[in-house]
């Protein structure tokens, strides 16, 4: 399987998102953002960090790199793109995925260990996996999701929602909420299911000595559904 990883400038988790899909068998290799053509991939991810420095909105300008349109193109004919953290955000920048992420309810700074429910196993991403809900990792000023009445009817509709922010047993309310999202979403779907975005990052927990193995379910169980 081959996988892509797109570098902006103020990116700070491509290394490790390349270090996570080497380690569960993915072929992957870096691109810069200033390409214009991306190498033949089974999988595009656009990584965390804080592309140009979050200046206008958060991924505004990233969405506008050279690069953005080969992703947009390959997206559009059904390739898989996954966009983490500032990833997500550009996803929604890109009008890729619906929405926007707003500044944090209580517009914090969040680091910390957090559980989401997956809402949707019919899909490439989830498929198989066998835990209902994940602990993954948040490092976000910007993670607050929002869309309109209209917008949130269609992904309810569609059953786009991916993920929610819940508790180990995967309680779904007011206070497993980190950043005052509506519904408690944390990752959606486009309406094909190809393009995901979430504001969690499985990459960074992929060692149980440094911080957990989620995200290792996660990544073996994806390139499982892609072969």
């Amino acid at each position: 399987m081959n996988s892509s990883v797109i570098t902006f400038p103020g990116s700070n988790c491509d290394r490790d998102m390349n270090v996570a899909l080497k380690k569960f068998g993915f072929k992957n290799k870096m691109i810069w953002h200033n390409d214009t053509e991306l190498p033949k991939s089974d999988l595009v991810v656009l990584p965390g960090g804080f592309s140009y420095g979050d200046y206008l909105r958060c991924g505004s300008m990233a969405s506008k790199s050279k690069i953005m349109q080969s992703v947009i193109n390959f997206a559009k004919g059904g390739g898989k793109v996954m966009g983490i953290c500032n990833g997500f955000q550009i996803l929604v920048e890109s009008g890729l995925l619906p929405g926007v992420l707003l500044r944090n309810k209580y517009l914090e700074f969040i680091c910390k260990n957090i559980f989401v429910k997956v809402n949707d196993k019919e899909n490439l991403y989830f498929k198989n996996i066998k835990k209902n809900t994940l602990e993954f990792h948040i490092a976000h000023n910007e993670g607050n999701y929002f869309c309109s009445k209209e917008q949130i009817k269609e992904i309810d509709n569609n059953n786009q929602v991916a993920l929610y922010y819940s508790d180990a047993n995967g309680t779904v309310n007011e206070n497993t909420n980190p950043n005052g999202s509506i519904k408690n979403i944390a990752g959606i779907f486009n309406n094909k299911k190809n393009v995901l975005g979430m504001m969690p990052h499985p990459e960074r927990m992929i060692d149980p000595d440094l911080s957990g193995e989620d995200g290792s379910i996660f990544f073996e169980n994806l390139i499982n559904n892609l072969k």
